[in-house]
């Protein structure tokens, strides 16, 4: 008895820490649900590489798989388009620029040498090209088209202006040799890029260290030909220069600049060039109705399901629908918990998960059943029904996690989300069927007035009642 006790404990503590959870933290909704961004990308040919193949398409789009990753967006759907496009969807992004700004780019890393006597030059130079960007920011806001054309332009000639001050290191010192890119904080709100190199990188940038140390001369980072930083080297490293493979690009990012920056770079440069073909806001393809009524059918078939379990098991059906509803708050509180994406596929996950609990209650109550009619006491009868259905119930529910393991694997996007909360809900109704409906049948034993074979076992001989008690 005082096992029960306690397991009614633990069991109200896990209702109160699941009401917590979901009032205190949202579920966020998937692509179908809530909308975001489309975009699609243009894989074009090169003069290395004339025809777009399986191969090249592929390349491209592991890429793109693993920016979004750095994006941290949840649930993206990435999949190819014919034989040159690939379809990126990403849920709750409702600024598709910064999508672009990391997807589109082609991330080619190169650090420069500074040539000498550029360096008023140099201050100059990067001084108008701050205010062109921060004219820029304030045309986006404008429909003045030949404004921003113009402003357009004229970033291009000083991005070329800065770029024929720095000349490349011999030989040059480029993505390839990067091993990781990540941004970090620094004093204040500034955040850093640091960046690791790979043996071969790690020379060549001691190199550079080595020849431009002390002599007020920076070293030109830049990206995409655009200098995004140029940090001097103190005379300190002249002898050796920065050995070690490992550097950090400063430049006053913030942390979503870093953030992008540190995608963009461990993405590296891609087989091929891509560009953004398509971008667009979409809305949520179920609509507000469409969500409406779904939610209806979810509640009434779930209480057709209570329903049937009160008139059909009497008292048993009754602990099992709230053993039912235990288990749909706590499934609710660990997908909240987990950060899971809430999508349509989900949602059928979740309420298939529903009728494994209820198949495990089913189970249950047909073995005690059984057991009371074999003229057993209600006691025996209940335990032995947990103790012949618990086999059962565990074949099943392993077959069926096995099986959300194998699309979880090899599938991707909405499939892994169904298997995910298919997976979760399998567990823990595992949970519920098997502690809470064991907990609340002997907490439903131990009261006087429910202590009567015939609210288990309707139709029970009186003979065979009478043994049961």
């Amino acid at each position: 008895m005082q096992r029960q006790r306690s397991l009614l404990i633990l069991i109200l503590v896990l209702i109160i820490a699941a009401f917590t959870v979901i009032a205190t933290i949202p579920i966020p909704l998937g692509l179908d649900l809530r909308g975001g961004s489309q975009l699609t990308i243009q894989v074009k040919p090169s003069a290395e590489i004339p025809k777009i193949t399986e191969r090249e398409l592929e390349g491209v789009k592991k890429v793109v798989e693993g920016r979004i990753n750095g994006l941290g967006v949840s649930e993206p759907v990435i999949q190819t388009v014919g034989t040159d496009k690939i379809l990126v969807q990403l849920p709750g992004v409702n600024n598709p620029e910064q999508a672009e700004r990391v997807l589109g780019g082609t991330a080619q890393l190169e650090f420069r040498t500074q040539k000498p006597n550029t360096e008023t030059q140099l201050l100059a130079f990067q001084a108008s090209r701050a205010e062109l960007k921060a004219k820029q920011e304030e045309l986006r806001k404008s429909t003045d088209k030949a404004a921003i054309v113009k402003n357009q332009e004229d970033l291009q000639k000083s991005n070329q202006a800065i770029a024929e001050l720095f000349e490349s290191t011999n030989p040059p010192l480029i993505g390839k040799y990067l091993k990781d890119a990540y941004g970090e904080p620094t004093q204040g709100n500034n955040w850093n890029v640091a960046i690791r190199f790979d043996q071969q990188g790690g020379q060549l940038f001691a190199n550079l260290t080595k020849n431009l140390a002390g002599t007020g001369r920076s070293i030109g980072v830049f990206l995409d030909n655009e200098l995004i930083s140029a940090p001097t080297v103190g005379i300190e490293f002249a002898a050796a220069g920065i050995s070690g493979g490992s550097a950090v690009i400063t430049g006053r990012f913030t942390a979503q600049e870093a953030n992008d920056l540190g995608v963009q770079l461990r993405g590296g440069a891609l087989p091929v060039p891509v560009e953004i073909a398509e971008i667009r806001t979409v809305g949520a393809t179920l609509g507000k109705d469409s969500i409406t009524s779904s939610i209806y059918a979810g509640i009434g078939g779930l209480t057709l399901v209570l329903t049937f379990m009160v008139v059909y098991y009497r008292l048993p059906g009754l602990i099992a629908d709230i053993a039912l509803l235990i288990y749909a708050l706590l499934t609710w509180a660990t997908f909240a918990l987990l950060g899971v994406t809430l999508t349509l596929p989900g949602i059928a996950g979740f309420i298939l998960s529903i009728g494994m609990a209820v198949d495990a209650n089913v189970l249950i109550f047909e073995r005690t059943r059984e057991e009371l009619q074999a003229g057993k006491s209600l006691y025996r009868s209940i335990e032995s029904g947990f103790y012949r259905a618990f086999s059962s119930i565990l074949d099943g529910n392993v077959t069926t996690v096995i099986a959300c393991a194998a699309l979880f694997w090899l599938g991707a996007g909405l499939v892994k989300g169904f298997a995910l909360t298919l997976a979760l809900g399998v567990a823990v109704s595992m949970f519920t069927a098997i502690t809470c409906t064991r907990t609340l049948m002997f907490l439903a034993y131990t009261i006087p007035a429910l202590k009567k074979p015939e609210l288990f076992c309707p139709n029970l001989p009186t003979n065979q009642a009478e043994v049961a008690q």
